[in-house]
């Protein structure tokens, strides 16, 4: 699971996306900044001139600090920090619709996924010194690892419209794997709901698109090689509609008693994940989904993670490491088909 990690950590890997392509470079307004613990850019084609730019800044700003108060977990005020500073309530605690929607998609995840994703897994975050918790100066021990894991277990997270629940004492949870994505959903819907259709938008590591360019264009979207040295694109996917999501560990790490460590903890093993992956970039209808399915496939590693994306069909792009540090290419069947017919939304609903 991927922690919240705007503090000592840089974006890294999350910066995994360029824009190749766009509609009437000129006349595209672009607005930026920082917010999540990342850095934001939202991309649009003004239906008319008459479009307030401003007003759609101030209301995206407004918009990126509703979700920072409900899922930051360095904010002591915001809603999951509240539920989890009393990790003995194993009452109903009230909390916005969305909250529990977001939470409900996470714990769905983690039952799909037998626990590779895990929303119940913030004691293990904290453990490693991710999050809002200090840098560690060494490993923790097996004893503290056991204990933390003891803490741990998406079925010990129960939801309702409005309403979240631990069903054991101690739980927390840690919803960074998916609210990012989540949130470049939520300006999308804001964009549409001020007349916008054609836009891209990146919170991190996780775009949403919506509409095309003139003639029907659709947005064409450069991922990340994962390879060491100089940033360059590995692959390109066309998106109309859709969103796509990277995790890996190859930028964003640390290095704790001589040890390079990557910053998505495998909630099974209750350390940082070490498998063959370099990255696992999903494409999907909606963002929030692609982003936790990336950290899941990543977690699960390139064997389980192809697996289950066929199972789920879903297009995956998986950058294997080989045994001589060389980074081959595996790609699932809806991938493949997304590449072969751009800009088609060839995924099932969700």
């Amino acid at each position: 699971m991927k922690p919240d990690c705007h503090r000592r950590r840089g974006v890294g890997a999350i910066l995994a996306f360029f824009v190749l392509a766009s509609m009437h470079a000129g006349e595209l307004v672009t607005l930026s900044g920082r917010a999540m613990g990342t850095t934001w850019v939202v991309k649009f084609l003004p239906v008319d001139q008459s479009i307030e730019v401003h007003a759609i800044e101030r209301r995206i700003s407004e918009r990126l600090e509703q979700l920072e108060q409900e899922f930051s977990t360095f904010r002591p005020t915001s809603e999951i920090s509240r539920f989890n500073a009393a990790p003995d309530a194993q009452d109903w605690r009230p909390v916005s619709a969305e909250f529990a929607a977001v939470a409900a998609m996470a714990r769905a995840i983690g039952e799909s996924t037998a626990g590779a994703f895990d929303p119940t897994v913030e004691p293990l975050v904290r453990l490693w010194g991710f999050g809002p918790a200090e840098a560690r100066a060494s490993l923790p021990t097996s004893a503290e690892i056991a204990a933390a894991r003891l803490r741990v277990g998406w079925r010990d997270l129960e939801t309702q419209h409005a309403a979240i629940r631990r069903t054991r004492s101690g739980v927390t949870i840690d919803l960074s794997s998916i609210a990012k994505g989540f949130a470049s959903d939520a300006l999308g819907e804001l964009l549409v709901s001020r007349g916008v259709t054609n836009y891209f938008v990146q919170v991190g590591g996780d775009v949403k698109t919506g509409g095309g360019g003139a003639g029907g264009e659709p947005w064409r979207v450069g991922i990340e090689s994962p390879a060491e040295g100089a940033r360059g694109v590995a692959a390109v996917v066309a998106l109309n509609g859709l969103a796509v999501s990277t995790s890996g560990n190859y930028r964003n790490f640390v290095k704790i008693g001589g040890r390079r460590l990557g910053h998505i903890i495998d909630p099974r093993s209750g350390g940082p994940v070490e498998n063959e992956l370099a990255a696992v970039t999903v494409v999907h209808a909606s963002c929030a989904l692609s982003s936790a399915w990336a950290t899941a496939l990543f977690v699960l590693g390139s064997a389980e993670g192809r697996a289950a994306a066929e199972r789920e069909r879903m297009a995956c792009l998986f950058f294997v490491r080989g045994k001589n540090g060389e980074i081959r290419q595996q790609t699932t069947a809806q991938f493949q088909k997304l590449v072969a017919n751009p800009g088609v939304a060839v995924l099932p609903p969700r």
